[in-house]
């Protein structure tokens, strides 16, 4: 519900600071994977303008090897519950594991944030059987093979079509569409092409009826065409952040939160002119 009336009454884009819990996430993999360190991040994150603490216990990067659940249990449940103790804010995981999402849920997290959109056994059933949100992302393939063969005959009608049918699947398993964000998945599947196609037409996935998230943080997208490796890709994400918020994204999904809650400062003073 957090998420929702932030949504409701937040006229800017919210802000998703990211929390890897990992020891290979391609930006910031190992650094925050101890408790103490991840609860500092997140307090810094906060204190710099972020709206929901994105979790993660699993690399989603493209050629991640696959994390048990128990692992992944591990690394995130301790996180939360302490995130819970020591902070007012929204709380995301990112899973497409059910046994995780259950777990998680039990523990007082706010939003499911999914890569595989639900597809993964008992995840739609588990979803369902709550009252937190979910976001569905698209993504061809899984993290492992997702960049080999990429083909698409029109990458936003394709992305779309998929993100209907899996929303459609929600409504049908009594999901409702307030509890619903959809993610087009930047770097999921898609060459850098794709991706700024997607960016460029960000604005169509609105026709989808509920709120956009944007989640392009120091991806490769950005170095293809600045030349910078990830820590260096701070000024290109928050170009891709405030193109997103200007064509309808109401989460952006950030490693840099100061300053992307700048760039949306001025972004939102200027829309008010308009």
């Amino acid at each position: 519900m957090k998420i929702q009336s932030l949504l409701k009454s937040k006229e800017s884009p919210l802000i998703m600071g990211i929390v890897n819990l990992t020891p290979d996430s391609f930006s910031d993999g190992g650094r925050y994977n101890a408790l103490d360190q991840a609860l500092k991040r997140v307090a810094k994150l906060i204190e710099d303008g972020a709206d929901i603490i994105d979790v993660g216990g699993e690399s989603t990067r493209p050629g991640a090897e696959y994390v048990p659940l128990e692992l992944e249990i591990e690394r995130v449940i301790p996180v939360i519950e302490a995130l819970r103790k020591e902070f007012d804010v929204a709380i995301s995981v990112d899973t497409y594991k059910a046994g995780l999402m259950k777990e998680a849920i039990a523990v007082g997290v706010d939003m499911i944030n999914d890569v595989k959109a639900l597809a993964e056994e008992g995840a739609i059933e588990t979803i369902a059987a709550s009252d937190v949100m979910v976001c569905l992302m698209h993504m061809r393939g899984n993290p492992i093979n997702m960049q080999d063969n990429i083909a698409y005959a029109d990458v936003i009608s394709e992305v779309k079509t998929f993100l209907n049918q899996r929303m459609q699947s929600c409504l049908n398993s009594g999901i409702n569409l307030e509890r619903i964000v959809l993610d087009p998945g930047f770097g999921f599947g898609k060459t850098v092409q794709h991706n700024y196609q997607i960016l460029a037409q960000f604005s169509q996935f609105k026709e989808l009826g509920v709120p956009l998230l944007a989640g392009l943080s120091r991806k490769s997208m950005l170095g293809a065409v600045t030349g910078r490796p990830p820590h260096n890709r701070t000024a290109a994400s928050i170009a891709g952040a405030t193109i997103a918020a200007l064509n309808g994204a109401r989460i952006i999904r950030v490693h840099d939160v100061a300053e992307t809650a700048d760039a949306l400062a001025v972004y939102q003073a200027t829309v008010k002119e308009i």
